[in-house]
């Protein structure tokens, strides 16, 4: 009877631990948070281009004709006293504003020749005509299309500098570029 005493309690004691053990309460987990918003990637842009975005200056064409003739876009071409031929020093100027007009494909131009104070005003406007035209001409050879610049001469009769020497004569004797229409 010893034998069946202990064994009931044995059998007990093994019924409280499975039941102690099986009835534990289990920790409430939380339900996982949802996935985030899936994230739209752009294509990554070539460094060129992105330097591009960075770098580039606003288009030329936005501004109104007195601001892009207050920049000065196109540089003045300059003379030596009593010609009209297009000095070597110049040659690089005349490449720049073709290269420029090529660029801004719809702008029209008027070409203003001007003289020194010296010679007569009918030989001035004369030499400032042809002063105008051959900057024209020089352009056309670079190809840009003649129906977009147009020639006027002023002669001395509107000088840039005012001084009546060397240094002042040497900035009147040119063309000027005016743009008229973009």
């Amino acid at each position: 009877m010893l034998k069946s005493k202990a064994l009931v309690i044995a059998c007990i004691a093994f019924l409280g631990l499975a039941a102690a053990m099986g009835c534990a309460k289990k920790a409430k987990v939380p339900p996982p948070p949802p996935p985030p918003p899936p994230v739209q990637k752009e294509e990554p842009k070539p460094a060129e281009q992105q330097m591009q975005t960075l770098e580039q200056p606003p288009d030329l064409l936005s501004y109104d004709l007195q601001k892009l003739n207050e920049m000065g876009i196109l540089k003045d071409i300059y003379f030596d006293f009593d010609r009209y031929n297009i000095r070597p020093d110049q040659q690089p100027r005349v490449q720049e504003d073709a290269a420029t007009l090529k660029k801004y494909a719809s702008l029209r131009i008027l070409i203003e020749g001007h003289c020194d104070e010296r010679g007569s005003n009918e030989y001035n406007m004369a030499l400032g005509w042809k002063r105008a035209n051959t900057v024209k001409e020089a352009l056309i050879a670079l190809g840009v299309d003649p129906s977009r610049i147009e020639t006027i001469s002023y002669g001395e009769e509107r000088p840039f500098a005012l001084c009546h020497d060397e240094s002042c004569w040497s900035q009147n004797r040119r063309g000027h570029f005016v743009i008229i229409a973009k």
